[in-house]
């Protein structure tokens, strides 16, 4: 039974892959044609979001993993979009941060008008403190962040551009842009590095 039950597995696993395989490429006009019926009745401020920039086609096309060329060309491009205080100050307050960091408000239908800033979200994605029950995992854990970075300005710098533009540091990243896309203001970002970098964050203790 056993044996027999492993085949049927098996043959199915084949099949399934084989399906796969021959399946007819997506059109792509398709794919756009939906998207545009699907927020036909989207606020204006939203329409410019239906059209892939530049990173996000070049993303598109490879699948998330582009060759070693365009990988450099992204990053690049990142680099040069990240816009630092004018204070060269790169770490704020972990506790406005921390506060951030749990709020999902900002750039949904329901938040136009905006009635307040932003958040980040960041409990979307990782786990940040161990009072925190709630948390998402398509991202890492980032217990102890600045901790296992020795608190150094060199990962405070790091920190800030990669929340700033996660493709300064991978290029395709799921993470959001925050900083490029104008969803966090710089001194936000700044707030959520110090509730990855201060030393009295509950991130590090």
């Amino acid at each position: 039974m056993r044996i027999l039950t492993t085949t049927i597995l098996s043959l199915a696993l084949v099949s399934g892959s084989a399906l796969a395989q021959d399946a007819p490429a997506v059109d792509p006009a398709k794919v756009d044609s939906v998207i545009e019926a699907a927020f036909a009745r989207a606020p204006d401020e939203w329409k410019p979001r239906l059209t892939p920039d530049e990173t996000m086609a070049q993303c598109n096309a490879s699948a998330n993993n582009p060759p070693d060329d365009v990988f450099e060309e992204i990053r690049k491009r990142a680099a040069a979009n990240v816009v630092y205080p004018d204070d060269n100050v790169l770490a704020g307050d972990w506790k406005k941060g921390e506060a951030l960091a749990q709020s999902g408000y900002g750039m949904r239908f329901t938040d136009y008008p905006a009635a307040r800033e932003n958040g980040g979200n960041c409990y979307a994605c990782h786990q940040m403190t161990r009072e925190e029950v709630s948390y998402g995992t398509i991202g890492p854990s980032l217990l102890g962040y600045g901790k296992d970075r020795d608190f150094s300005e060199e990962a405070v710098k790091a920190a800030y551009e990669k929340i700033y533009d996660p493709h300064v540091v991978y290029p395709c990243s799921l993470m959001p842009r925050f900083g490029t896309n104008a969803v966090l203001t710089v001194d936000q970002i700044k707030d959520i590095v110090a509730l990855l970098m201060d030393r009295d964050s509950p991130v590090n203790k």
